[in-house]
């Protein structure tokens, strides 16, 4: 059947207008009922952060997350417009969206006062339905709210005329879901309009006031040590949102490990790569601990995209060895780590400005990492065997560039070496033994089973 064109097609069809609430909530309880997923891609909220969300939509409350970077604020809030309508009448030609039924804008009053409901009608996809914008001190009225049309006075309209009003970035998602993000960072004044605009439904341009009755349903972010500080958001503003609810990082490494698999950039050679358990778990400890240096600024958090760059650092230096030694397998080694220094430099803040003091702090990091992943898979008394070759002379040259079947030969001096190491990797492929006898010699060495000398990229661990 096809769709109503005109708000007379529209009423002879039955079609009820609702609120953008209403229909967030009607949407919502459906999928409830279905037992669908509600915010897809989004991880280890289950039993946290998303029933704060279905409260405040169930309640109609307009939301502020509250949370530091990476903490998949931006993406709860744009997956909100899966609980929109797939489609939404409204009147064609219309900057704000009116509601066919009770149009709000006087270019739209007139349209129906003199066609009535022969007025044509477009169907907006959700997607339209979306606004956003990140918050920046240079941000005026005029890109929110509006501003007058000095285009339209030239062509002889009065200032307080509605019809000179350019409409900004809000009103023309009316109907909808607007987001702010960093909120704090708006001017007061800014603020002041915008909760005009929420509560008192109207706005003030060049001194006029203009009556705007918006259907928005307005949800915004912010740092908590921003938002909670006196001054940084007026009152008004802050007690006008009806749920504030706070995000955090990922409790476990089972979850931080979820999202590094799920945001990682994948490719058509992505095939090759194999990332053993052990690697994964080493670059969220990373990151974990991270979360708990006093080294690091944690008000400015350490972001999840700090896992899922190093987790895609490992595997492109992987794969970079993988294609200068011709092999057919990309699995990434301890000798990987150090680079991720380059994908983790630029997304923390160290509590004090040191030259060169990143480089060596990350190094830390990754060598109590690495400690803390084999301490969960063995104590350094599993490998006495290993351990009795090298007091008998045995030294292991390692680097991130040297073939796989070289590690073959260390492997076949230790008996019973490939039973300890049979718990880290599934069979006896050259990558995969590479990186599992790279992870027991470094776990030996930081346990002070084995000595370790650098030199020039290279790695000698010795008795």
């Amino acid at each position: 059947m096809s769709r109503p064109r005109t708000i007379g097609e529209l009423r002879k069809d039955g079609y009820e207008v609702l609120s953008v609430r209403e229909e967030l909530r009607k949407n919502l309880v459906r999928k409830i009922k279905a037992k669908e997923e509600l915010f897809p891609g989004i991880v280890g909220f289950e039993d946290t952060v998303i029933p704060q969300v279905e409260n405040a939509i169930l309640s109609g409350q307009d939301i502020i997350f509250l949370g530091e970077r990476g903490q998949a604020k931006s993406r709860l809030i744009r997956n909100l417009v899966n609980l929109l309508d797939e489609e939404m009448p409204a009147i064609a030609g219309c900057e704000i969206n009116d509601n066919p039924y009770a149009p709000i804008c006087k270019t739209c009053r007139e349209k129906v006062s003199r066609h009535g409901d022969r007025v044509e009608i477009v169907w907006l996809p959700r997607d339209e339905r979306y606004g956003e914008k990140l918050a920046t001190p240079d941000i005026t009225v005029a890109d929110l709210i509006g501003e007058v049309d000095p285009i339209k006075v030239a062509e002889g309209r009065y200032l307080s005329d509605e019809l000179t009003i350019h409409y900004g970035l809000i009103p023309r998602t009316n109907r909808g879901i607007f987001s702010i993000n960093e909120l704090p960072d708006l001017a007061e004044r800014i603020q002041v309009a915008l909760f005009n605009l929420m509560e008192e439904k109207d706005i003030q341009i060049k001194g006029y006031r203009i009556r705007l009755p918006l259907d928005i349903y307005v949800v915004a972010s912010a740092n908590p040590e921003d938002y909670t500080n006196r001054g940084r958001i007026i009152t008004p503003l802050k007690d006008r949102y009806g749920s504030q609810i706070r995000t955090h990082y990922p409790p476990t490494s089972e979850i931080e490990i979820a999202i590094m698999d799920m945001e990682r950039h994948r490719f058509k050679d992505d095939h090759i790569a194999v990332v053993p358990r052990y690697m994964k778990e080493i670059i969220a400890e990373v990151t974990t601990l991270a979360r708990r240096s006093p080294d690091i600024n944690q008000r400015s958090g350490v972001s999840v995209r700090v896992s899922i760059s190093n987790y895609e650092n490992i595997i492109s230096n992987a794969l970079r060895r993988t294609i200068r030694n011709g092999e057919a397998q990309a699995v990434p080694r301890i000798s990987d780590l150090p680079y991720i220094v380059a994908s983790t430099t630029g997304k923390i803040e160290l509590e004090t400005i040191e030259e060169g003091r990143e480089p060596r702090m990350l190094e830390e990091l990754t060598k109590r990492a690495v400690a803390n992943v084999f301490a969960s898979y063995f104590i350094p008394e599993d490998f006495g065997d290993l351990l009795q070759k090298f007091e008998e002379g045995l030294v292991v040259e390692i680097s991130d560039s040297m073939p796989s079947k070289k590690y073959m030969r260390t492997l076949a001096q230790v008996d019973g070496l490939m039973d300890r190491i049979s718990r880290l990797i599934d069979g006896e492929r050259p990558a995969l033994v590479a990186s599992a006898i790279e992870f027991v010699l470094e776990g030996l060495h930081l346990n002070r089973k084995l000595n370790k000398d650098t030199h020039e990229g290279k790695y000698r661990y010795r008795g």
